[in-house]
């Protein structure tokens, strides 16, 4: 069986879609069988706007055995273009905005600026928590985001000229939320993801996202690779949208678990994400990332993300990570930067493995279908239909 399965894949009820003949088809794994949901819904939004409260919707097409399936790489072992001999595996979205929270893991953030106050002294990175934690009165790694602990943190940091607008959103009352890329441009499973080619520093960054209905409903879950350019970021928190949206900067995938009994927030909240990166000249590196040491809940943050929104269509949200890369490459003291040919697997026991290679945006698979592709290709499948007749005729005051 392939390896971007969940290892209870056989459980679980997995919403996908790949590249068929006629376009881009939503597909259902439930019980070793493969289902087209075209019929029922033409989009996955669409699919997941409809999808029970308990249960799973009827009116799926047979396609046949899963293990009948075979999915094809954009490339090939050798890091040449793949000749297709599979189905293609396309990100597990299509309409759903994509959006992303930064800073979730607080105690990280905290670490980062102490480390950088106590430049490599392990005794006086100590000294300062000790001095912050008899400030606040407690564990500044158990500081809660938004509470009087973090106001008191936060009052000690300023104090001692160690705050920054990360910590504001790592600690106070506000998340970071941000939108990661447009409609339709992210990657799925065995797609390339992109890194500009003038970016010097660059870093996968393994998170679980959230799938979220337009009411707010998170009905399931799966696996994202949000790709940043460090040396954008780094230079201005203003070049924000330039670090991260790119082309094929965002990687989602290999398929949406869906929450039944067999998988619930629970399982999000108490997931570890592994990293591996193969690089083409022997470079390996490996790392975790545990959710348990998120400091904002799951929902918490889809209430921020809704916020006083409204998305027709839904959206996904990437959790953030824990991971930061810091194993030197080529040059010691230099940490980590991403090479073109890395090959970056992101796996969670409950949700696959998401496998991706790195190449530059500029040279990635060019993004040309847009919506108004995918309504002509629905269109002329016969999958759009007007829902009634008065909806089809409204007229505008």
């Amino acid at each position: 069986m392939p390896d971007f399965l969940p290892v209870d894949w056989r459980e679980a009820t997995l919403i996908g879609r790949i590249e068929t003949t006629d376009g881009p088809t939503p597909i259902m794994i439930k019980n070793g069988e493969v289902f087209d949901m075209s019929a029922i819904a033409p989009t996955v939004s669409q699919l997941l706007k409809v999808w029970p409260e308990t249960g799973v919707p009827e009116g799926g097409l047979p396609f046949g055995g899963f293990e009948d399936f075979e999915f094809a790489k954009v490339w090939a072992r050798d890091g040449s273009a793949a000749h297709r001999t599979g189905n293609q595996l396309l990100s597990p979205i299509d309409l759903q905005c994509v959006k992303a929270a930064g800073v979730t893991f607080a105690v990280s953030a905290v670490e980062r600026v102490i480390e950088e106050r106590a430049r490599g002294d392990a005794d006086k990175a100590q000294a300062i928590r000790n001095d912050l934690a008899e400030r606040v009165g407690g564990d500044i790694r158990s500081v809660k985001p938004g509470s009087e602990a973090s106001a008191k943190l936060k009052a000690a940091l300023i104090t001692d000229g160690l705050w920054s607008q990360y910590l504001e959103v790592a600690i106070g009352p506000d998340a970071e939320v941000f939108t990661k890329s447009p409609v339709l441009s992210s990657v799925g499973w065995g797609d390339e993801v992109g890194v500009r080619s003038d970016s010097t520093w660059n870093n996968p960054e393994p998170e679980v996202v959230m799938v979220v209905t337009p009411t707010g409903r998170a009905v399931g879950a799966t696996l994202g690779n949000d790709v940043n350019l460090r040396c954008f970021e780094g230079r201005s928190a203003l070049l924000l949208g330039k670090a991260k949206d790119n082309n094929a900067s965002c990687a989602l995938g290999p398929f949406i678990r869906m929450f039944d009994d067999s998988f619930t927030i629970e399982d999000v909240r108490k997931a570890v994400l592994d990293l591996k990166i193969d690089g083409p000249e022997g470079y390996e590196l490996v790392g975790r990332s545990t959710m348990a040491d998120i400091s904002r809940d799951p929902l918490d943050l889809i209430g921020q993300a809704m916020s006083e929104h409204h998305y027709p269509d839904g959206f996904v949200l990437m959790l953030g990570t824990l991971f930061a890369p810091t194993q030197d490459r080529d040059t010691p003291g230099r940490g980590f930067t991403h090479k073109v040919g890395d090959v970056v697997k992101v796996s969670s026991p409950k949700l696959g493995c998401l496998e991706n290679r790195v190449t530059t945006s500029k040279d990635a698979r060019h993004w040309i279908f847009g919506i108004a592709d995918l309504m002509q290709n629905l269109a002329d499948r016969g999958l759009l239909k007007a829902r009634n007749a008065d909806h089809a005729h409204k007229k505008t005051a």
